[in-house]
């Protein structure tokens, strides 16, 4: 058996390094793509406070059922189109969807003033 991180006893020393190279390259990748998701999430979170901010002077309900069930539904079919765990996708949108209502419940709460 072969230790983590040591190359198989028929590698060559060239393909070990080949693999680390596009090792390395994957994870840019990803660090890229994470860095995006985080902007997207701010910018997101940026339109729902104003989202909350409207419910909360017109006195609508911090949370929308209806409007969740279609999101969720939508989401999946996304997901479900990209290649992507529909059910992975649903879970990811009610953590967010869950953090949106908190935070539409504190502002609520606070007035018109979400700080």
């Amino acid at each position: 058996m072969t230790s983590p991180g040591a190359p198989a006893a028929d590698e060559q020393p060239q393909d070990v390094e080949r693999a680390q190279q596009l090792l390395l390259s994957e994870r840019r990748s990803i660090d890229n793509i994470d860095a995006a998701l985080v902007h997207l999430l701010a910018e997101r979170f940026s339109h729902t406070q104003r989202v909350g901010l409207l419910k909360a002077a017109h006195g609508l309900p911090p949370a929308d059922p209806a409007r969740e069930q279609e999101q969720i539904a939508h989401l999946r079919a996304l997901a479900d189109e990209a290649g992507l765990d529909p059910t992975f996708a649903e879970a990811f949108l009610r953590f967010i969807v869950t953090e949106v209502i908190r935070h539409h419940e504190r502002i609520r709460d606070q007035g018109s003033d979400p700080h």
